[in-house]
């Protein structure tokens, strides 16, 4: 359906040549985090009237909401679909070369907006057990992940810099209380402070880089800024330099790329495990999405700034983040989690390599990070699905902990290792796979032959660590058993159960018919 707001016409002396202000509002557009936000928002008012015996009952409206945002992404998929944009008179009053948007629904919209309201999905069904236990209190829980989801979901659909920056605020202000949400954990107040800290910086950096941006284009709007910097004045050439440096540098914050991702592992291993699981996932695809929309879409005229920056970036984090990833002491209190910190951080290097290339050839190379997120997604989710499940029993949370798991868990342990598999990409995780040949080859196509070697090296260093973790699954457990919580005695939860069933269930459907992701890679999303 689509609504016309008509504004009243323009009267008196300035009403000759006034342009007449029409604005086109697609609902079905904009539906998917429309009614996560009207969720979120009814949640938080109905946690004021129900007593804490039916608590529980927000849990599941969330999951309902986000099921229902999900399928409201079908009808969206017959075509490209915009909205909130200027009418032909606004646009030529503002002197663009057509009619520009601030919302578009195409296929780039529509892939993001499914990988982060699924994975939003995925982290409720983790989060009820906790929820209904108490250890995370229901309403503000589940208001605030809802807020997150859906910025995260406004965000890819954002093609105008103010848009783009609000999106990432909403969905980032709505995490730092969710990493700090276990009261009275020490290491969960200080996890959240570093989170918050470095986000306000990144934060502080963007909008600097935008304002710059804005200043030097007179425009915020992506396509527009894309055509007037390829003609700024001279005298404004160094200030739109400046944005375009700057802006970049306020998404590397939030992709935790080397050297800005000091704040990952300790924000994870402090952060409720649901929550971890969230932003490795989404809060990954976030900052990706934005950075991908600011380079590729708004400043492609400087591609011989970003993609050289990008393509060492891309070098450095994946690097730092599977040389540390192999470093973690298994003993470690938490180690699983620190481990899988570290490697989201090598994992985002990868991601940054089509983006890199695309600088060098076409923009046809960001399939390929839309591809391979799509598969990270799939089993970092799993991954975490399956250390929720052993931290009921073993809440420190070792890589030791998890020696034996076949013995007393065969599924969680046969799951668990065919997602290390599919993220060190071998069979029979053939997305895994698939995915990093699909990357590898966008450097090659690019000819960044140097980064492709670098990232040939670094599969192989990853994979020590996670084929070292998947051996341990199946080893005979060592000395006797530590006693198990009555909570975790009386069986898996349902919620934890499925989502640890769907993230399965996808992984094996993706790896048996891998085209349904690497298709995005061989076609251009813009």
């Amino acid at each position: 359906m689509i609504l016309n707001v008509t504004a009243a016409p323009a009267t008196g002396p300035l009403a000759a040549g006034a342009p007449s202000l029409v604005q086109s509002v697609d609902w079905a557009a904009i539906a998917p985090p429309l009614l996560t936000a009207v969720v979120a928002v009814a949640i938080l008012v109905a946690d004021l009237f129900l007593p804490a015996g039916r608590k529980h009952l927000l849990g599941w409206t969330a999951t309902a909401g986000l099921a229902a945002a999900l399928a409201l992404l079908l009808p969206l998929s017959d075509g490209d679909r915009q909205t909130f944009c200027l009418t032909d008179a606004a646009a030529a009053a503002a002197g663009t070369h057509a009619r520009a948007c601030s919302y578009t629904a195409d296929t780039f919209t529509l892939v993001i907006q499914f990988l982060v309201l699924a994975g939003a999905l995925v982290t409720a069904l983790l989060s009820h057990a906790d929820t209904r236990r108490g250890r995370l209190p229901a309403g503000e829980y589940w208001f605030l992940l809802l807020s997150s989801a859906a910025g995260a979901a406004l965000l890819p659909a954002s093609r105008d810099l103010a848009t783009l920056v609000v999106a990432l605020e909403v969905a980032s202000l709505p995490a730092f209380a969710l990493v700090g949400m276990r009261r009275g954990d020490r290491m969960s107040s200080e996890s959240a402070l570093k989170f918050f800290l470095s986000s306000v910086t990144a934060t502080a950096v963007t909008l600097l880089g935008a304002s710059f941006v804005y200043a030097a284009t007179g425009t915020l709007h992506l396509t527009e800024i894309a055509q007037r910097l390829d003609d700024v004045p001279g005298q404004l050439h160094t200030l739109a330099q400046a944005g375009v440096v700057l802006t970049l540098v306020g998404f590397a914050f939030k992709t935790a790329v080397v050297p800005f991702h000091f704040w990952v592992p300790d924000t994870y291993v402090g952060a409720p495990l649901p929550v971890a699981a969230y932003l490795s996932v989404v809060g990954k695809a976030v900052g990706f999405t934005g950075l991908i929309l600011v380079t590729v879409v708004a400043f492609p005229s400087y591609a011989h700034v970003w993609g050289p920056a990008l393509a060492v970036l891309a070098a450095l984090t994946m690097t730092v983040g599977n040389v540390a990833a192999l470093r973690q002491d298994p003993t470690r209190a938490r180690s699983a989690v620190r481990l899988l910190a570290w490697s989201s951080v090598g994992q985002a290097g990868y991601l940054l390599v089509p983006i890199a290339a695309a600088a060098y050839s076409s923009d046809d190379q960001i399939g390929a990070t839309v591809a391979y997120a799509l598969m990270y997604a799939v089993v970092n989710l799993g991954a975490f699905a399956v250390t929720v499940l052993v931290a009921r029993s073993r809440p420190e949370n070792r890589i030791t902990d998890y020696r034996g798991l076949y013995a007393s868990r065969p599924a969680a342990a046969l799951a668990l290792g065919f997602f290390l598999l599919n993220l060190a990409g071998l069979p029979p995780g053939i997305i895994g796979l698939f995915a990093k040949v699909t990357v590898f080859s966008a450097a090659v196509d690019a000819g960044l032959g140097w980064l492709a070697v670098i990232m040939g090296v670094n599969v192989v260093i990853a994979l020590a660590y996670y084929l070292r973790w998947t051996a341990l699954l199946f080893r005979t457990p060592e000395g006797e058993p530590a006693p198990v919580p009555v909570v975790a005695r009386r069986g898996v939860p349902a919620p934890i159960t499925l989502a640890l069933a769907l993230t399965a269930v996808a992984g094996v459907v993706l790896s048996g018919y891998p085209q349904f992701a690497l298709r995005f890679a061989a076609n251009s999303l813009f």
